[in-house]
């Protein structure tokens, strides 16, 4: 077993390091106020490649795993971008994933090259208000009309709505009562037509370049070429999914409390209060390196649940436990990095309360600390289940 980085992980993150460079904190600070859709940031990493970094290289990808997909999102938050560049192009390393294995050969050649070159820009539609994360009782329809799906509902927490131009969308086909197990939903991948989709921003607390939404579809018109494998069976499609982006959130999130550390480090070294740095207190010095073992940690475990994935061993725990630790580190190193500066920290331009704000991102999306809680007791520990 060799801890060493690979040479071409290193090229990997050089690479992506070069790129976020002329993207500063300035930028995302610019960005974080504004709004907007961060285009030219998207723009750099598709004109360079990276964004099919995880895609199959008869498309257009690279072909790589997901531990090089983490390492490329864990460079871009890690460079200050924070969770304002990862979720960016986030969607891009996992969304389509369903597509990648369940598609047609005609499906993919149409639908990933452009995704890859940056030309197309994808929402993943699954959430919807009244179920939350139980994704079995979605009621958002699609109805069969000869060679089209007529789909009506609702869903929320879109990201990137506001500027896709395509939609990976989970609508039911089967009335919930005349369904067994995972039966009942079907997978599209389709355009995003405004005529029939209506797309409203929810204001929300960090992230203001990447919108978040409620959408609302009213006889949206999906052709059957626009369906994703079978009818009925896109629960199971989208599982695929998940462990993928738990192990990318894991990554960012880590990314997220690194960029943190290295402010507060360097603001501890600077700052003399008392004819002292205040580096020098243990006050400070403890949760800081507290942070960086926390870190460490939770990177050590994104590291084997995306080696798990990549060898196609099971890895649900992994990557489950790597989003739960993620997380956690990551929020407490930017708390500690907000004490750190002490008032100076809820300065806009110290960074540091951007950083915390988004650090709620990954504790409380796409599945809540709890239920992972819920899923290591019942599948790891084989206690009962609890819900």
């Amino acid at each position: 077993m060799s801890f060493s980085s690979a040479p071409e992980h290193e090229q990997i993150r050089t690479a992506i390091e070069k790129i976020c460079m002329p993207f500063d904190a300035d930028y995302w600070l610019q960005k974080d106020r504004e709004g907007g859709f961060p285009f030219d940031f998207h723009k750099a990493l598709a004109d360079a490649g990276w964004l099919g970094i995880a895609m199959p290289e008869e498309f257009g990808g690279s072909g790589l795993g997901i531990s090089e997909a983490a390492l490329m999102m864990h460079t871009i938050s890690a460079s200050g971008a924070g969770l304002s560049g990862a979720s960016a192009v986030h969607m891009n390393i996992f969304g389509l994933h369903p597509v990648v294995v369940f598609g047609t050969t005609e499906q993919k050649q149409r639908w990933l090259p452009p995704l890859i070159a940056g030309t197309d820009r994808a929402c993943f539609a699954v959430t919807e208000p009244n179920s939350g994360l139980n994704t079995l009782k979605l009621k958002t329809k699609a109805v069969r009309d000869g060679d089209y799906y007529i789909v009506s509902g609702q869903k929320v927490w879109i990201s990137t709505a506001q500027v896709a131009n395509k939609v990976l969308l989970l609508a039911r086909t089967k009335d919930e009562e005349l369904c067994e197990g995972k039966e009942g939903l079907t997978l599209f991948y389709t355009d995003l037509d405004r005529s029939a989709i209506e797309v409203r921003e929810i204001e929300k607390m960090g992230r203001k370049c990447v919108d978040s939404n409620q959408v609302f579809i009213d006889g949206l018109r999906i052709p059957f070429e626009d369906r994703v494998g079978e009818e009925g069976k896109g629960f199971s499609y989208i599982l695929h999914g998940f462990n993928p982006e738990r192990i990318l959130i894991a990554s960012e999130a880590i990314g997220l409390g690194r960029a943190a550390l290295k402010r507060a480090t360097d603001y501890a070294n600077e700052r003399v209060v008392f004819d002292r740095q205040i580096g020098q207190n243990q006050g400070i010095q403890h949760p800081l390196a507290r942070s960086w073992m926390e870190l460490e940690a939770a990177h050590l475990m994104t590291q084997k649940a995306a080696w798990l994935y990549d060898k196609g061993l099971p890895c649900g725990a992994e990557a489950n436990t790597a989003k739960f630790l993620g997380a956690e580190a990551g929020h407490a190193a930017c708390k500690n990095a907000m004490f750190t500066h002490g008032g100076m920290a809820y300065a806009k331009e110290y960074h540091i309360e951007r950083y915390l704000r988004e650090s709620w991102i990954p504790l409380l999306a796409p599945v809540s600390p709890q239920l992972i809680l819920c899923f290591i007791a019942e599948k790891v520990l084989g206690l009962p289940k609890s819900y």
